[in-house]
């Protein structure tokens, strides 16, 4: 049982990495971060009664 813990430690531990490795090397492959820029609108309705 220890065993197993152990590799799904390593295991997490190897997904974490790769994806901070993404998130550093993923622009340059084409990979857009970015938030989208486009201003949106909408009416609200209060009710204050």
């Amino acid at each position: 049982m220890g065993r197993l813990i152990k590799y799904l430690v390593i295991i997490g531990v190897l997904a974490g990495l790769g994806l901070v490795a993404y998130a550093y090397v993923g622009p340059w492959f084409g990979a857009d971060f970015s938030a989208p820029t486009q201003e949106i609108r909408k009416p609200v309705l209060l009710d204050a009664d």
